[in-house]
């Protein structure tokens, strides 16, 4: 990347740089003791095997990483296993641009990861900001974790499917801003009432399912409304996508928009993720 203001970008290969970014997600991540999300010897690793492991820098200053490997299918797709950035806006849409081309480099054709889908900010970022698209709900992926982000919350996660050459992402790397328009007979399928979740209906070929306004404040505050929104998320948004529906944005930075029996934009015209 160039230009005022705008990181540096570059492939990380030394032991000082793996260091670099261990304390980097240390420092994001506040893990329990031997829970470090990533190690130094597993960055060695990877990066010698060819995988993409990059740092962002502002005046010398690493402020983000990204690490991922090749995955399923062989020679098609790029999974990024983690991401974190630290002050400055801009840094981890820098980072999706820079892993973007790295595996269009190499003839890949997707990237795939997983988020907390009770993460409003993520949810926005993943859907509005770079086109992705939510393929699968993974209830408890990572079993229970210890860290102060997730704060020993049940690890329920999507799996966010970017293509990286489908008309969403191409104007997602153009900057152009995501429109969503709701279709009037829209049904809520999960609200938020005063911090608490309300299921709705369901019956409809668009359905809302929102998300609270800051899941990680609430696990803290209010522990039982945090799990209260997991179970609620798991069984609508989870429900819909094991049924065949497809969310297709993410509307006013609040709420999933899911569609039943719609071919999403963001894949292939057979219908297959690509």
């Amino acid at each position: 990347m160039s230009g005022r203001g705008e990181p540096h970008l570059r492939e990380l290969h030394a032991i000082e740089d793996f260091e670099e970014v261990c304390r980097l997600f240390g420092g994001i991540w506040r893990p329990d003791p031997g829970g470090a999300p990533i190690t130094v010897e597993m960055l060695r690793a990877l990066s010698h095997a060819g995988n993409y492991v990059a740092g962002a820098y502002r005046d010398d200053r690493l402020v983000g990483a990204s690490v991922g490997f090749v995955a399923a299918p062989p020679r098609r797709a790029l999974h990024s296993h983690i991401t974190g950035t630290v002050a400055g806006r801009g840094v981890g849409f820098a980072l999706k641009l820079h892993q973007r081309e790295w595996a269009l480099g190499r003839g890949l054709e997707t990237i795939t990861w997983t988020y907390d889908p009770l993460v409003r900010r993520n949810a926005h970022f993943n859907l509005a900001k770079l086109g992705a698209r939510p393929e699968e709900y993974l209830p408890a992926f990572y079993g229970t974790m210890g860290d102060a982000i997730n704060a020993g919350d049940e690890s329920d996660r999507v799996l966010a499917v970017w293509n990286l050459t489908s008309p969403p992402v191409l104007a997602a790397v153009r900057r152009e801003p995501s429109r969503m328009e709701i279709p009037p007979d829209a049904v809520t399928g999960l609200d938020d009432d005063g911090g608490r979740p309300v299921r709705g209906r369901i019956d409809a070929e668009t359905v809302l399912v929102a998300v609270p306004g800051d899941i990680e404040t609430l696990r803290a505050t209010d522990p039982a409304a945090a799990r209260a929104w997991r179970l609620a998320l798991r069984e609508v948004l989870g429900g819909l996508l094991r049924d065949g529906a497809r969310v297709t944005g993410f509307h006013d930075k609040s709420c999933y928009v899911v569609r039943r029996g719609a071919l999403d934009e963001g894949r292939g015209g057979d219908g297959r993720a690509v």
